[in-house]
Parts: C-alpha cells; structure tokens; sequence
C-alpha cells in the first residue's frame, strides 16, 4: 500500500470516526425507554386507529359495498382491499410519530442531541438510533394489525407473509424523510405542515378505492407519492397479485431511505458539530 492510499484510508477512517461511532443501538434503547415510561398510552392508541378504521369501513361499509376490482381485474372484498391499506398507514403513522413529533422535542426543547453529540456519538448513530426506534414503533403497529387481517380472514394469499417485511421497508422509508425533514423545522406551526400533507396523502393513495376512479392527471400524482407505493405493495402481497412490478415500489423505498439518511445526517452534523 503506498503512502497516497495510507493518507486516503486515514483521512476516511476520521470522517468516519466523526459521523458514526457504531452505538445507534444506546440511542435506540434510551428512546425505547423513555417511551415506556411516559408515552405509552399515546403508542397504545395509534395501535388501534387502523383496527377502528378497518371495523367501520372494510367490515361496516364493506357490506354495502360488496368487492372492489383491483387495477389487475381481481375482484376482492372491500375489507380484504382496504384492509393492505390500513397496513401501510398504520406503519407510516408509527415511524412518522417517532421520527417528527418526538424528534422535534428532542432538539428544539430538551436539547438531546447536543448532549449526545458531545459524547463519542456521531450524526449518524443518532439518525440510526431515533429512525430504528421508529421503524421499532411501525413494526409493531403492523405486526398487530396483520395478525388482526390473519383473524378476520383478510389475507387471501401465502404472500402475505411478505407483507411484515415489507411494512418495515416502508416505516424505515418514512422515518428516514420524517426525521430529515423535522431537522428544518423551527416552530410547532411548521410542524402541522406534516400532518397537513399526510392526511391527503392517507386519503388519496388508493387507500379507499383504486387508482383508476381518478383522472389520470391526478393519477400521475397520486403515483408520485409514498404511500401509494406502500400501498400497491402490501396490497400485491396480501391478495396474492404479486409480479415483478412490486420491485419498482420497493427501489422507491430503497432510494427514499437512502436520501432521507443521508440527509438527516448531514443536518445533524451542521446543526451540533459544525
């Protein structure tokens, strides 16, 4: 090895060093702790917005309406279509919690981060640490609510057991721009833009009906969003509509938490070390 690759390793080794210590997993657990013992309630309640929607509309609607035919002609029942749906939005509403609300507190009031990042923590085990925690949170919200799908009789395939892998993609996704997009916010009238964006997303992702009741310009928009990538894939797994279209969604995914990480990283490292 020549001198010029012994100066290119060193100085790799520090930039390195300053972004990532290898100890996400404390950040992770002291969050998983303080949830524990003060939040609680509040996960115990997202746990059970999907379930009451599902209830109401898949079970309570889905009686008037029969089956919905999905964009491949399948005809399914309307709890089985809505019920994927719900999956993804319950995983998307875990991670997001974690990764803005909690996280926002976290450094513009408690003033964690600059704690941390005086230790041998760097940007990047903190990103890690609060995105794991709420892929953590969107795991668990999922795994609930599929085995309340499995209960009801609303996974119509095997494929379905893909499904809780691919609900973890899609918190991580989430999580990843969520925390991202938190570093910039300032003030709590910034942070309702959040929720402000999510509720037409939730409602508009195919979540109630297919694609195909929309103009097809507000198709090609609806196509842009992540949820309705989240969507179409736990949708082609649970009723068994699965080809190989399913992995642009997830390229979606990969590309949306490889930008969100980057990011969120970046942000931390300008805001507490630079």
């Amino acid at each position: 090895m020549t001198e010029t690759d012994l100066r290119t390793d060193a100085a790799a080794s520090r930039l390195l060093g300053a972004l990532y210590a290898g100890n996400a997993r404390s950040v992770m657990l002291r969050g998983w702790q303080a949830t524990r013992s003060t939040n609680w309630l509040v996960v115990v309640s997202g746990f059970f917005e999907p379930i009451f929607y599902l209830l109401s509309m898949g079970l309570g609607l889905g009686s008037l309406v029969g089956t919905i035919t999905t964009e491949s002609g399948q005809d399914v029942p309307y709890a089985a279509f809505i019920a994927p749906a719900l999956l993804a939005v319950a995983a998307m509403n875990g991670a997001i919690y974690d990764s803005t609300w909690n996280v926002f507190f976290k450094m513009q009031f408690a003033k964690l981060y600059e704690g941390m990042l005086s230790t041998s923590l760097g940007p990047l085990d903190v990103a890690l640490g609060e995105i794991s925690l709420a892929l953590l949170r969107g795991a668990l919200y999922a795994t609930g609510f599929l085995v309340v799908m499995q209960a009801l009789g609303l996974n119509l395939s095997w494929w379905a057991l893909l499904a809780l892998p691919a609900v973890l993609l899609i918190a991580f996704g989430f999580a990843s721009v969520g925390m991202a997009v938190t570093s910039f916010m300032k003030t709590f009238q910034q942070m309702d833009w959040i929720t402000f964006l999510l509720l037409p997303m939730f409602l508009f992702s195919a979540t109630f009906y297919p694609l195909s009741v929309y103009p097809q310009p507000i198709q090609f928009v609806i196509q842009a969003l992540p949820l309705w990538h989240g969507v179409e894939l736990v949708r082609g797994l649970t009723t068994g509509q699965v080809d190989p279209g399913l992995l642009w969604h997830v390229l979606y995914y990969l590309v949306m938490i490889l930008l969100g990480l980057v990011a969120a990283t970046r942000r931390l490292r300008t805001l507490f070390l630079d």
